[in-house]
């Protein structure tokens, strides 16, 4: 199912599929929702799937004047948001910058998250990721979130290393590369997608990483060692850092694990989360 929900920020678009106890997935910049269209079916015959288009520079609607877009700004608008829809407990599955994002959310606004899923993903002092710093240092040169949408309008540079061509290990399909670029045709998604640039700070991300300990839900570290854009080693370190953090490693798969493996992605929420169930229950 297709909806929105508006609050003071903006209008906010989400799918929202199946029933029984709520993951959130978060996804990052130049992407919207559908970097979850492989996942989310694979759990919505047990899972409600919410899959919200936050203002990362591929969604349709432009935020309101004022709004924060910094990191932290979308970490507190996807809190809001998960208020709006009167979410209890939720599981967040964060992915890319959305990671960055939803270790933000569990430790400013952890009050509606019960769980939390990272897969490779902004951490620590790695945001941006070097490869992707140009993009920060090009948010301040007046233009270039126009010329970054004249350029994507190309499939050869989408599949390139300065399109999404880094990311995975097959190419994402020609259409959806395209859906996520098309918005940046639109002065306001590209006003929204410059200023969160501009604002990316790692202090942001090494201080929420310094704070997840005091999350009281549990985390699942489900990582590609492969992957050189978020090595593996910033995932051993988060869980050296959070008490009882479980890594589970996805072979063959780069940066974007949904996209490469969305069947072990799936299999190892549905495994953590089943896992905490029984944990839950009483011993007899």
């Amino acid at each position: 199912m297709d909806a929105s929900v508006t609050l003071k920020p903006g209008t906010i678009s989400y799918r929202d599929d199946g029933q029984g106890h709520p993951i959130v997935f978060v996804h990052g910049l130049l992407v919207d929702g559908q970097l979850w269209r492989k996942v989310t079916p694979l759990l919505a015959g047990h899972y409600r799937c919410i899959v919200p288009d936050l203002p990362l520079g591929a969604h349709a609607q432009a935020l309101n004047e004022g709004a924060d877009r910094s990191p932290r700004g979308v970490a507190h608008l996807l809190a809001d948001f998960i208020e709006a829809l009167g979410l209890e407990s939720a599981t967040v599955v964060g992915s890319d910058t959305g990671g960055a994002i939803a270790q933000m959310l569990v430790t400013e606004r952890p009050e509606r998250v019960g769980a939390l899923v990272l897969t490779n993903c902004d951490c620590l002092e790695n945001f941006l990721p070097p490869i992707f710093r140009p993009l920060k240092w090009a948010a301040f040169v007046p233009g270039s979130g126009w010329l970054a949408g004249q350029l994507l309008r190309s499939s050869a540079v989408r599949r390139s290393p300065v399109g999404y061509g880094l990311l995975t290990r097959r190419p994402v399909p020609a259409e959806v590369t395209r859906a996520w670029a098309a918005p940046l045709l639109d002065r306001g998604v590209r006003r929204d997608l410059v200023a969160t640039l501009k604002a990316i700070d790692k202090r942001d991300t090494i201080r929420a990483a310094e704070h997840l300990r005091e999350f009281a839900g549990p985390t699942l570290l489900a990582w590609a060692p492969e992957d050189r854009v978020f090595p593996l080693h910033f995932a051993e370190k988060l869980r050296s850092m959070v008490p009882g953090a479980q890594l589970e490693l996805i072979a063959e798969s780069g940066a974007f694990v949904p996209e490469d493996q969305p069947e072990l992605l799936a299999q190892a929420i549905a495994t953590f989360l089943t896992r905490q169930d029984a944990d839950e229950l009483p011993s007899d």
